[in-house]
């Protein structure tokens, strides 16, 4: 579970690394006008925005899943030690043996 949201992130970063590292490029090896070239700049930019914005909503969707599948065992867990401590009888679990 920790690994999947490692990747995920690992993804977002490398991905918005790379977007930057490849507008730059393309800032240095544009062949056309300042006005041009902005106006490249910003559609990338609102690209890149828009990429982001679906990663954020899938690992926000991801996590939510993870905590609700999270809040299931340990309300399953919970539970489960509930059932054996009614199962025991009252003189153990003030600390004598059971006979």
């Amino acid at each position: 579970m920790a690994d999947n949201d490692s990747d995920l992130g690992s993804f977002i970063a490398g991905f918005l690394v790379g977007g930057l590292i490849g507008a730059g490029v393309a800032l240095l090896l544009a062949p056309q006008s300042g006005e041009e070239t902005r106006e490249m700049l910003r559609e990338r930019g609102i690209e890149l925005k828009n990429r982001a914005d679906e990663a954020t909503t899938e690992f926000r969707s991801k996590a939510g899943t993870y905590i609700e599948e999270g809040r299931e065992r340990v309300e399953g867990a919970v539970e489960s030690a509930r059932a054996r401590v009614s199962r025991r009888k009252p003189g153990a679990a003030e600390g004598e043996a059971p006979s």
